[in-house]
């Protein structure tokens, strides 16, 4: 297979301006030869995912968005407040790709055998710079889907699955026996919800809302506490002590939940001490944030004892850490579990140009619940 068309292709760019401007265009970009180890992709499916929405929007104030053209020549522009443009100090004058992961058909390949026997397949690739219509990548960049796959079930073979598995991973090697998710109801904690009741793990489930609430109980969900709750705190206890959770992952980030958080740890586990400690229990209790849902600073209340911990955890830094053989192991249980474990859900797909029109930029840039939005280039 040899696609001419694939000589150039569209490609969807962020860029803040000097004046705190950000700008969302698409430009036609050359695509490269593919070396001996690389392949080009026609990209037929990419998500947006909150990581991506970070560096699409930076620090803009979507209520000033205003979209501007059509098709190819379509431009979305909004104002970026004068305290946030320090904040974008190493990205001004910087037209970005955007685009973390995605899936598509191998169209042309490199020399080497390896890229070779990706011709005509279809592919997951998490090679960056996905918001567009073509991508030269490194076969070790590729994951072959499994027959029958379409482009748009792979499409989130990546980010989500492996930031799931990677949650489970690390607590397994930091010693912890459960966990706990804050803002669960996403596509990434319904996933991990389906992934710790297939493996055995306990799972306590943070939410908002009693309709997020309902939502993972359906999906079988053991211990779902919502802050909204009058209760919040003595139901997270309550649930903690069950499952013996001392590891959380948070993606909110700021306010008071983090601290919430390890004070009913702390709390849990005092329930179960056969004797007092003026420095509390001496069992780790860890927090990670690796997101940022609430921009604010995180706000602790000491009442948790002297054995805690809170830092950053992030994806990619988790997979340098854990090694290439397993990595790859994770990632051969994404590619066997893609229509089950971690199957993703889509409320529409837009094209490069849809995807900067105002109605899509408010569906998916307010990140809500059940609001997963994928782009197809190809359209």
């Amino acid at each position: 297979m040899n696609d001419h068309v694939a000589k150039d292709g569209l490609q969807l760019r962020s860029l803040v301006k000097e004046e705190g401007e950000l700008e969302l265009s698409l430009v036609r970009v050359a695509t490269p030869e593919p070396a001996a180890d690389e392949v080009v992709v026609r990209v037929e499916a990419t998500p947006i995912n909150p990581s991506d929405i970070g560096l699409l929007f930076g620090a803009a104030d979507l209520a000033t968005l205003v979209v501007s053209g059509a098709g190819e020549r379509s431009v979305a522009r909004a104002r970026i407040p004068d305290g946030a443009m320090k904040a974008m100090a190493g990205r001004r004058g910087q037209s970005m790709p955007v685009g973390n992961e995605g899936a598509g058909t191998v169209v042309r390949a490199g020399s080497g055998s390896a890229a070779q026997a990706l011709l005509g397949k279809t592919v997951a690739v998490l090679g960056g710079a996905m918001y567009s219509q073509y991508r030269t990548v490194k076969v070790e960049l590729c994951l072959p889907l499994p027959a029958g796959t379409s482009a748009a079930e792979g499409a989130s073979s990546f980010v989500n699955p492996l930031t799931a598995l990677g949650m489970t991973e690390t607590m397994r090697r930091e010693g912890h026996r459960a966990l706990v998710h804050t803002a669960a109801a996403s596509n990434l904690g319904q996933m991990l919800n389906r992934l710790c009741l297939a493996d055995g793990i306990g799972l306590v489930n943070v939410v908002r809302k009693p309709e997020q609430e309902a939502l993972l109980r359906e999906q079988g969900a053991r211990h779902v506490v919502s802050t909204s709750s009058p209760g919040f705190v003595e139901e997270l206890t309550q649930a903690l002590v069950t499952t013996g959770a001392t590891l959380a992952f948070d993606a909110i980030g700021g306010g008071r939940l983090a601290g919430q958080i390890l004070g009913a740890m702390e709390a849990a586990l005092n329930r179960t001490a056969t004797e007092y400690s003026r420095y509390g229990s001496t069992t780790h209790k860890q927090v990670y944030i690796y997101g940022g849902l609430d921009t604010g600073p995180t706000e602790l209340v000491r009442s948790f004892g002297m054995a805690w911990g809170v830092g950053g955890w992030l994806l990619f830094p988790f997979l340098q850490r854990v090694g290439n053989d397993a990595a790859q192991k994770l990632k051969a249980r994404v590619a066997a579990e893609l229509k089950t474990t971690f199957a993703s859900k889509y409320t529409r797909t837009v094209s490069l140009a849809g995807a900067l029109q105002a109605d899509a930029i408010a569906d998916y840039g307010r990140r809500a619940t059940a609001s997963k939005v994928l782009i197809d280039p190809s359209l």
